[in-house]
């Protein structure tokens, strides 16, 4: 079987997560089956990291962009894969072969206000639409998640598969002393601090955070200091304004996107980590923070009582005073940060990516072994019925069949360097073992994926 992945957000924060413990864990456990991933230019070495049979091979297309609509169908035609990967919600109309799609949440449709204008609305509710619709299986990570995909879009309940999503194995790990008062060194960290860590957007609700740390700095804990670590700050004035209106630029500190291993000292290092999403798919922080041993302050919606079971302090994240109660308690009552470290430990347990993984890779498998079903050549990936010829993998006239959704027009030919002898490629690796004789291998390389 060959798969194809697309990795385009491997850098991502969340997604990115996603995929990078995707194919970290599927190196581990597969080393029989054939793996294309499709990257952008800086990551096109990641296939060796990963092991033999994983390819790389170039996708520049920007993401949620005109240009993908048509190239990563391109590559797909070229590669031939049994199964397509998309690990957010845009699959292409033009794509023909078995398709998995990862729809994380449905925030662009939960909460329309937040998107730039009604084009993005639009874009977002259409790519859902389509990649609901014309996939042969969505994967989504929680109960809370699918319980929103369907009430968007009419699909049959079994045909999304729930598989969570699980932490970074760095997160469990008991870092050295050294590296920790290090940490604490460069970032000056010689007082108590709150800490929140996810995408700075506007259901992230920061700037309420912003408002309840204000309050608690006003009662006794006026020596207490907010860490915000995340992206994109500069597209998001209000929480700097937020800052200034309650004067705490010399309390409030934003780190922007550091690694995992800085990020998990300062999990450890955290008096508390509040995360007052107002929507998640899932809601990895939590999670990380609390296979870090620090308690946890999150939201009592969507998917994060969920996620975090009884192990966090559940809080209102419309109520400032809710959010400033919840904080405050884990402050100033011992026992109850006791028990939610004690708690927290054990629910991040529960949580696997080895078991997450090994759940999509059988959704693998079970797609690409029903192709014959449906008329699908084999070894090829591509539709019988989509008028693309057997033996050049293109239709004689114009390179691209009626049906694939690419016209002539578009200015892609068979000139354009995407050849027969390019699309051609061996299935299966042969004398590569089992996957259990060869996974302890497989693990020392795919640690090395950033």
């Amino acid at each position: 079987m060959k798969v194809a992945i697309d990795a385009r957000k491997l850098h991502d924060f969340g997604i990115g997560t996603y995929i990078r413990n995707l194919l970290r864990h599927v190196a581990r456990i597969d080393r029989e089956n054939e793996y294309v991933l499709l990257c952008q230019d800086p990551d096109l070495g990641i296939g060796a990291q990963l092991g033999p049979n994983f390819r790389t091979v170039r996708e520049p297309s920007p993401n949620y962009s005109i240009r993908e609509q048509i190239h990563v169908p391109w590559v797909l035609l070229r590669e031939r894969p049994d199964v397509f990967h998309a690990p957010h919600y845009v699959l292409p109309p033009a794509i023909r072969c078995r398709s998995v799609v990862t729809i994380h949440d449905t925030i662009h449709l939960t909460f329309p206000q937040y998107l730039p204008n009604k084009l993005a609305y639009a874009y977002a509710r259409a790519s859902m639409w389509a990649a609901a619709h014309r996939s042969h299986r969505i994967l989504t990570v929680s109960e809370a998640s699918k319980r929103d995909i369907l009430r968007f879009f009419p699909v049959p309940p079994e045909k999304v598969v729930v598989v969570h999503n699980a932490i970074d194995e760095r997160f469990s790990r008991e870092p050295r002393p050294e590296d920790v008062e290090r940490v604490r060194e460069r970032f000056q960290l010689q007082q108590r601090f709150v800490l929140y860590v996810g995408n700075i957007k506007p259901h992230k609700n920061l700037e309420r955070l912003i408002e309840a740390f204000h309050n608690l700095r006003r009662g006794d804990h006026d020596d207490l200091k907010l860490l915000i670590i995340g992206d994109q700050i500069s597209k998001y004035p209000g929480l700097r304004r937020a800052v200034h209106l309650h004067k705490l630029h010399k309390h409030v500190r934003f780190l922007g996107y550091l690694p995992d291993e800085t990020l998990a000292i300062l999990y450890r290092l955290a008096a508390v980590f509040v995360f007052p999403s107002l929507y998640e798919g899932f809601g990895l922080p939590p999670l990380e923070a609390m296979a870090s041993g620090t308690p946890v302050v999150t939201s009592n919606v969507s998917s994060l009582p969920e996620v975090t079971g009884d192990a966090a302090v559940l809080v209102d994240p419309y109520d400032v005073g809710a959010i400033e109660s919840g904080i405050r308690r884990v402050l100033t009552e011992p026992a109850l940060a006791a028990e939610m470290r004690r708690k927290g430990l054990l629910r991040a347990r529960e949580f696997s990516w080895e078991r997450s993984v090994a759940k999509t890779w059988e959704v693998y498998k079970e797609i690409g072994n029903r192709k014959q079903e449906t008329g699908i050549r084999k070894g090829s990936g591509i539709s019988q019925e989509s008028g693309i010829s057997q033996k050049s993998g293109i239709s004689p006239e114009s390179g691209i069949s009626p049906e694939s959704g690419i016209s002539p027009e578009s200015g892609i030919s068979p000139e354009s360097g995407i050849s027969q002898e390019s699309a051609i490629r061996n299935q299966k690796s042969a004398g590569r073992g089992t996957i259990e004789a060869d996974a302890r291998e497989a693990h020392e390389r795919s640690a090395t994926l950033p």
